[in-house]
C-alpha cells in the first residue's frame, strides 16, 4: 500500500520545493488531502473542475498538477471553488501543486525538458525571483529556420513567431510559460532569442526596438512537460499506473 505521505515526501523532495521561492499564497505542495492511501497518480496543469472531473473518472486519486489552487488574493470556497473541493473531498482525490519549483528545476523543469526537447545545451540561467533564477539560457548549433520547424513539431497546433534578432542564434532563453518578465532581460544575459508561453501585444514593438527574436508556443502547451515527467518518476518508484489529463487548452 502506498501512503499520500510517501508521495507528498518524494514530490517535495524532488523538486526542491521548500527550497524554491515562489508567488506569494502559491502553497507549493499538498494541497488537498484524501484518506491517505494512493492507488492511481495522475498529472494535469491546471487545478480545474474539468480536470479534477477527469481524474475522478480515470480512477486518479493522487493528483500533481502545475497551476495549483492557491493565490493571492484567496477566493472564499463558494460557486465553482466550492463544487471543486466537494469533489476532491467526496472522491478521495489528493491535490499536488508545484509551480515555480517545477520550472526551473534542472532535470524535469519545464524549462529544462523544453530545452532538451529542441536539442539545445543548458548552459546558464537567468531572471532571478527572490534570489532565485527562474530562466534557462541554453546555446544552439542551428538558424532561426531550423527553430521554426523544431517548434512547428513540438507544437503542433501552432505557435507565434517575432523575428528581428540574429538568424544563427548562439545563445536562446528559455521562460515556459508567461515571458513577461523576461524580454527585457534576455540581451543582459547573452542572447537575443526567446522561447516562452505567452506576451502581451507590446512585446512586439519591443522585438524590433531590441532586435530580439520571440516565439511564443502556449502558456499551457510549454508548461506540459514538468507536472509529466514528475508524475512519471512518481509513479515508477512507487509502482502505481499513470495517466497524463490533458484538457487541450489552446492558449
Amino acid at each position: 500500500m502506498t501512503t499520500t505521505t510517501e508521495l507528498v515526501k518524494f514530490c517535495d523532495q524532488r523538486t526542491n520545493q521548500k527550497n524554491i521561492p515562489d508567488f506569494k499564497g502559491s502553497h507549493n505542495g499538498l494541497q488537498i488531502a484524501n484518506d491517505g492511501t494512493v492507488a492511481k497518480i495522475g498529472a494535469a496543469v491546471d487545478a480545474g473542475f474539468a480536470p479534477f472531473q477527469q481524474a475522478v473518472r480515470a480512477g486518479v486519486d493522487f493528483l500533481i498538477v502545475h497551476h495549483g489552487l492557491f493565490w493571492i488574493p484567496p477566493i472564499p470556497i463558494t460557486g465553482k471553488a466550492y463544487e471543486k473541493t466537494k469533489l476532491c473531498i467526496e472522491s478521495n482525490l489528493a491535490i499536488y501543486g508545484s509551480h515555480l519549483p517545477l520550472d526551473c528545476h534542472p532535470e524535469i523543469g519545464n524549462n529544462r525538458l523544453l530545452s532538451d526537447k529542441l536539442e539545445l545545451s543548458p548552459e546558464a540561467t537567468f531572471l532571478p525571483y527572490e534570489g532565485v533564477d527562474i530562466g534557462l539560457v541554453a546555446t544552439c548549433s542551428y538558424n532561426v529556420k531550423e527553430l521554426r520547424e523544431r517548434l512547428s513539431a513540438l507544437f503542433p497546433k501552432g505557435f507565434h513567431s517575432m523575428e528581428f534578432g540574429s538568424k544563427n542564434p548562439e545563445k536562446i532563453a528559455i521562460l515556459t510559460g508567461s515571458g513577461q518578465s523576461a524580454v527585457d532581460q534576455i540581451l543582459s544575459a547573452g542572447a537575443d532569442t526567446l522561447v516562452t508561453g505567452e506576451l502581451k501585444q507590446h512585446h512586439f514593438n519591443l522585438a524590433q526596438e531590441l532586435g530580439l527574436n520571440l516565439y511564443t508556443c502556449g502558456h499551457y502547451a510549454t508548461e506540459t512537460f514538468g507536472v509529466d515527467a514528475l508524475a512519471q518518476e512518481v509513479a515508477k518508484a512507487f509502482d502505481l499506473p499513470y495517466e497524463f489529463l490533458d484538457m487541450e487548452c489552446p492558449l
